[in-house]
């Protein structure tokens, strides 16, 4: 196959064209490349059929040098999932409502001229992919690659049940009117979970989540351990124990990890406080959920549907994530 690069480098856009403004968005990218002397972009728009893999496919065949990510939650994992281990690199342009991985790397959330500087003039990331096979009911089996969390319960039925008019008008807030509408179908998680080989253990949990990252919308922190770098999974299950079992989770994510843990004192006075037993942690690089009926399952704030097991591992440096070069 003939080499499509040129010796000017190539951007392409793989952008959700119900989520950004396209017109906006090409100003503003055609006159960056162009003032880095790059190449003329390339576009390419996200479809029903196609979230962003064939299109990102597209592009790394024309030659790119970067894909930029342009949409929501939806529209960046499918495009890292098409770039996994290609090394090209992905630059995010958030447009969506949770923008999970540029809040897990502190990339811009609310400004796309600053997102597509990064893009043009940043450096290069490697971080991990986390990597799932879920079997469906009729054992279907299917493979997906996710950035920040997978997770069955609680969570996945609140991803279902948010109203996707609410997420436009509210942003992340409408999650919370998703979680409301979940608590009447809510029961517990029942399921059979391995990590790295060991074992199987028995668990029963209200929520179930797999991370590659840590961080939540509205500065929680779910899992303060992880780390989209170290070629581990952590996992985290809500166990609400009593009738304070959640709001002991709630201190646990908000106070303890979103606000303790950030200063010296803080993490003092973690350690000289009983553990929460309400939240419980896993790590390893490959795990394994059984569960006794099937489940809703969710991908970086999409709903997956019903899965009866998952299958998880870590693929570590799949992917490059253009970042703000580091100031000297």
């Amino acid at each position: 196959m003939p080499n499509l690069r040129t010796s000017q480098p190539k951007a392409a856009v793989v952008y959700n064209p119900i989520k950004v403004d396209l017109g906006k968005l090409k100003k503003i990218v055609n006159a960056a490349a162009k003032a880095a002397d790059w190449a003329t972009p390339i576009w390419f728009s996200t479809t029903e059929k196609d979230p962003g893999q064939s299109a990102t496919g597209s592009a790394i065949r024309r030659g790119a040098t970067i894909v930029l990510a342009a949409g929501g939650d939806g529209t960046v994992r499918a495009v890292a999932e098409a770039l996994r281990g290609s090394g090209v690199a992905m630059a995010v342009v958030s447009a969506g409502t949770g923008n999970l991985l540029a809040r897990n790397l502190d990339l811009p959330t609310a400004n796309i001229r600053d997102s597509v500087d990064i893009a043009f003039t940043g450096q290069d990331r490697t971080i991990d992919l986390g990597i799932v096979e879920i079997v469906r009911d009729n054992d279907e089996r299917e493979e997906h690659a996710f950035l920040v969390m997978a997770g069955l319960g609680l969570d996945a039925k609140m991803i279902k049940n948010t109203s996707s008019q609410l997420k436009k008008a509210v942003g992340w807030l409408a999650y919370i009117d998703g979680i409301a509408r979940s608590i009447p179908e809510l029961q517990p998680v029942r399921l059979r979970y391995s990590v790295d080989g060991a074992p199987n253990r028995s668990l029963t949990a209200h929520t179930v989540i797999i991370g590659n990252c840590g961080a939540l919308p509205g500065g929680l922190l779910l899992m303060p351990d992880a780390k989209p770098d170290d070629g581990i999974l952590n996992m985290a299950a809500l166990v609400p124990r009593g009738r304070f079992g959640w709001l002991n989770i709630w201190n646990k994510i908000a106070w303890e990890n979103g606000v303790l843990r950030k200063s010296v004192i803080g993490r003092r006075i973690i350690d000289l406080s009983q553990d929460v037993r309400d939240v419980r942690y896993a790590t390893g690089s490959d795990l394994n959920m059984i569960v006794e009926n099937p489940e809703e399952f969710q991908l970086d704030g999409d709903e997956f549907g019903l899965v009866k097991s998952v299958h998880a591992w870590a693929d570590p440096g799949a992917l490059k994530v253009r970042v703000p070069k580091a100031r000297r």
